[in-house]
């Protein structure tokens, strides 16, 4: 009767009757035809929660003492100046937050300092916070925010790429990994350029795909955009420029015949080669000015070998791309070639060691993603060799670019440097637990296998959380973590703040201290930090010493007794605590020991 009822109502112009069975059908079918980027929003959206739950618990890194103080001053100011040895994207978005909560602050002029001096740009950072202390949470926090939101934008740009190549459960599968690997969680979040920079390699390659796929002007403008915005993500990100280049050589050589495709190559070339260039000017608001004597002084000194010939290369560089680019990019050669100290499984180095990020990832990826890339790797590499897969050629290709060039370098200070070509993994890995969760109707062998891997993720997420920068995983058993990595790996300052609850808990107000940005964060949760090195155990109850400081590779070169410590006396100034038991340990990071009654 109901049927007739609805009938009649249709045949005489009534309003059409909800049927829940058919909604019902339809919202199912609707739901599956999009079962693949609903599984990406939603994992996306747990990665996002998770990131805020940390963010909440964990104080501001030792690099975002002076990056968010720079992010600020870039866009409050419009100068980028300040910490120009990274580009600025990370900063405006960070920053951007910050203008709404106009913090207090100086003018580095005003303090007696040029802005592009080295003391003027510490000056300007340690007084951002010192004039804001009612403000250091909110600024920590809404700073911080925007690197969620980047990450979560990889995220989907990593899921697009991963569908187009193979498919839609391989992508989701790709996004999980992403969303459960402990280095992505721990950086994800940070201010600071690494997942920025993952971002920024693989847009770069999925616009090299979009051109190649139908090269036209327009495919060639964002291919260029794309390069320019990966390079205002970090310096190193410069090496798609000769990767862009070689891809159109080759294609120029594949048209070599025909005439009419060479002039049009040429012109998307340097279309290409424009865009870039308009976008990473317009980050620095097209800032081309002079060096100045700061400038000229601070070239002289990190060129002494030819500072003359140095200084006319970065002059005639900048009337094409912004003088603080330009600088940026010489600090970062400088950088290089200078070294910088890095532990790696109890031996140290200024220069690193061309073996350092296969170990480093070795140690800090969980397991299971360990186990499934190798296996991802070999399987692609037999699929793209033998079956004559194209689809594995561009993450393939990708990846080993960038672990070559990584290789090649002589900066070992952490596994976040090699964060882009983890993206590259995902999506080779999903590939490859798609593959065997679509052999379980021949194979339950293949899926238990996937869904094994994947299980075992979780829970190696789960145990990590929230302390994901000093994860490591069941291969570092038999000695200390910070015995077998440096730097950021394990310590980068971020458990200040339950280190300061701890100490209160304890009625303490001072702790004796050498740890990563607790110099400038720690009095900021009520507790005073008191030089190691300048103060002598027995002063406060506790001590409290960092990850990297054990390791022996961070401590500095101060002067004892009125000259240069020698390499061992650095090495080895925090060694009795080596050999201590610490009464806690905050984070896997920095280990506080109690001074009366050992």
């Amino acid at each position: 009767m109901d049927e007739s009822l609805n009938q009649a109502a249709t045949a005489g112009g009534g309003a059409v009757v909800f049927e829940p069975r058919r909604a019902l059908d339809g919202a199912r079918a609707w739901a599956r035809a999009r079962a693949a980027s609903l599984a990406c929003a939603a994992l996306l959206a747990i990665m996002t929660l998770q990131m805020l739950s940390v963010v909440w618990q964990k104080s501001i890194t030792v690099d975002e003492v002076v990056m968010i103080p720079a992010a600020y001053y870039h866009l409050a100011a419009a100068n980028c100046q300040l910490v120009h040895e990274h580009p600025p994207l990370v900063k405006i978005l960070a920053g951007a937050p910050l203008l709404f909560l106009q913090p207090d602050e100086n003018d580095p002029a005003r303090l007696g300092h040029a802005p592009d001096s080295p003391a003027g740009k510490w000056t300007y950072c340690e007084r951002f916070w010192e004039d804001n202390p009612a403000l250091f949470e909110s600024i920590s926090f809404w700073a911080r925010l925007p690197m969620i939101a980047l990450s979560v934008l990889t995220g989907v740009l990593l899921f697009r790429l991963a569908r187009e190549l193979f498919g839609g459960a391989a992508a989701a599968l790709a996004v999980a990994l992403y969303t459960l690997e402990p280095t992505l969680l721990a950086h994800g979040r940070v201010v600071q350029t690494d997942v920025a920079a993952s971002f920024g390699y693989l847009l770069v390659f999925y616009a090299l795909r979009k051109y190649l796929g139908a090269p036209t002007l327009r495919r060639a403008l964002l291919l260029g955009a794309a390069g320019g915005l990966a390079c205002l993500t970090k310096f190193s990100m410069l090496m798609v420029g000769p990767v862009v280049g070689v891809v159109l050589l080759a294609r120029w050589w594949r048209t070599r015949r025909d005439a009419g495709a060479h002039k049009s190559l040429a012109a998307h070339a340097g279309a290409t080669a424009l865009a870039a260039l308009l976008v990473i000017n317009a980050a620095y608001f097209f800032d081309h000015r002079p060096l100045g004597v700061e400038g000229v002084k601070w070239v002289h000194e990190k060129a002494p070998d030819n500072p003359e010939a140095s200084l006319l290369a970065v002059e005639a560089a900048s009337y094409v791309l912004p003088t603080d680019f330009v600088l940026g990019v010489f600090w970062q050669l400088w950088h290089n070639r200078a070294g910088h100290n890095a532990g790696l499984l109890g031996m140290y180095s200024p220069r690193g060691w061309w073996y350092y990020f296969p170990v480093a990832f070795s140690l800090k990826a969980t397991l299971p993603f360990l186990l499934l890339s190798l296996a991802a790797l070999g399987w692609g590499a037999y699929r793209l060799l033998r079956r004559r897969d194209r689809r594995f050629l561009l993450p393939l290709a990708a990846f080993a670019v960038y672990t070559a060039v990584s290789m090649a370098g002589a900066l070992n200070l952490g596994i976040r440097y090699f964060l882009p070509g983890y993206m590259f993994l995902f999506i080779t890995g999903g590939a490859l637990l798609g593959r065997l969760w679509e052999s379980r109707r021949k194979r339950r062998a293949g899926a238990f296998v996937a869904a094994a891997l994947l299980a075992w993720m979780c829970v190696e997420a789960a145990r990590a959380y929230p302390h994901h920068i000093s994860y490591m995983n069941q291969l570092a058993y038999a000695a200390p973590h910070w015995w077998y990595l440096s730097d950021s790996n394990v310590e980068w300052g971020d458990d200040t703040r339950a280190l300061a609850e701890y100490l209160r808990s304890k009625g303490e107000t001072r702790v004796r201290a050498m740890f990563l940005g607790g110099f400038l964060t720690l009095h900021h949760y009520g507790v005073a930090y008191l030089d190691a090195l300048a103060t002598p155990p027995g002063a406060t109850r506790y001590t409290a010493v960092g990850a990297s400081f054990l390791n022996g590779s961070t401590v500095s070169g101060h002067e004892r007794g009125g000259r240069p410590v020698t390499e061992d006396e650095r090495v080895n100034t925090f060694d009795e605590y080596r050999r201590r038991t610490p009464e806690k340990v905050f984070g896997g990071s920095i280990y506080l020991f109690r001074e009366d009654g050992r």
